[in-house]
């Protein structure tokens, strides 16, 4: 991997491990699915009356929508609400990393090198130790639910690998459409219209700000070149690189000092 795209990876670290902080934020002003709704919202829409549909298949557009929307960003932003801590969320939600990787072997045969597979060990070993010491703040199902969510970024990950090099701003907006209408109905179910209703209309400007940031910052920016890398690189050598994965990981004490959250206990 050259060198501009591991400065990319970085980038895409530090914007996903200082997201959680952002999410935090949300949350506090919206219910949680409706702010997984209110995110894909804007990212589809003024978007795909801008990108052409890109070169992917309408199974390839709904599958990554409906992983990324619904199972990642809808389960992670329901746990983060209650049950788990921003910086623990932010650890375990990098359980992707092996998921997919485990995937990509499985699925197309991809050869992970030795010095690569002890540096997941290291992760792995390290992340494990975090969740099973986890604090008053964080429960079983939320660490669960946060493990699921992790599952599906795994899933929408080879999807966006196997769609290739494509116009990655008009997949991640055209993908975005498949994930508004299940989000805003499981929001309907779970948290009713007077609760969305009631945090969209109150909702103060520094909270839109989040909405925006989570949609242009964090999904067209850190998803799209994140999904770049992924379509120019073995899915190993692109989330491999351990530098990035460390700054990702280190930027969790961002997400605890900031929420007022530790990481977990004995290991802030």
């Amino acid at each position: 991997m050259p060198f501009s795209h591991q400065f990319l990876a970085i980038v895409v670290a530090f914007i996903w491990g200082s997201n959680f902080v952002v999410i935090h934020h949300g949350l506090l002003a919206f219910e949680p699915l409706t702010f997984a709704t209110l995110r894909f919202v804007f990212v589809a829409i003024p978007l795909v009356f801008i990108f052409a549909k890109p070169a992917a298949s309408w199974r390839q557009l709904a599958a990554y929508g409906l992983f990324i929307g619904c199972g990642q960003f809808g389960l992670l932003f329901w746990a983060m609400k209650d049950d788990i801590t921003p910086g623990l969320a932010s650890l375990i939600i990098q359980m992707q990393i092996f998921i997919t990787i485990l995937l990509a072997m499985l699925i197309h045969g991809e050869i992970v090198k030795r010095q690569q597979l002890f540096a997941l060990f290291v992760c792995f070993t390290g992340l494990s130790i975090i969740i099973f010491n986890t604090d008053e703040f964080t429960t079983v199902s939320g660490v669960l639910i946060t493990l699921a969510a992790a599952s599906s970024w795994a899933a929408g990950n080879l999807v966006a690998k196997g769609a290739g090099r494509i116009n990655i701003l008009g997949f991640l907006s055209w993908s975005s459409l498949f994930a508004v209408p299940p989000l805003a109905l499981l929001a309907l179910y779970f948290e009713g219209w007077p609760a969305m209703s009631s945090s969209i209309s109150s909702a103060a400007a520094s909270a839109w700000a989040v909405v925006l940031w989570q949609s242009v910052g964090n999904t067209l920016i850190g998803y799209g070149l994140w999904n770049m890398l992924l379509a120019r690189h073995a899915v190993s050598e692109a989330i491999n690189q351990t530098m990035a994965f460390i700054c990702s990981c280190r930027l969790s004490a961002v997400s605890g000092h900031f929420s007022m959250k530790p990481l977990t206990k004995g290991y802030c």
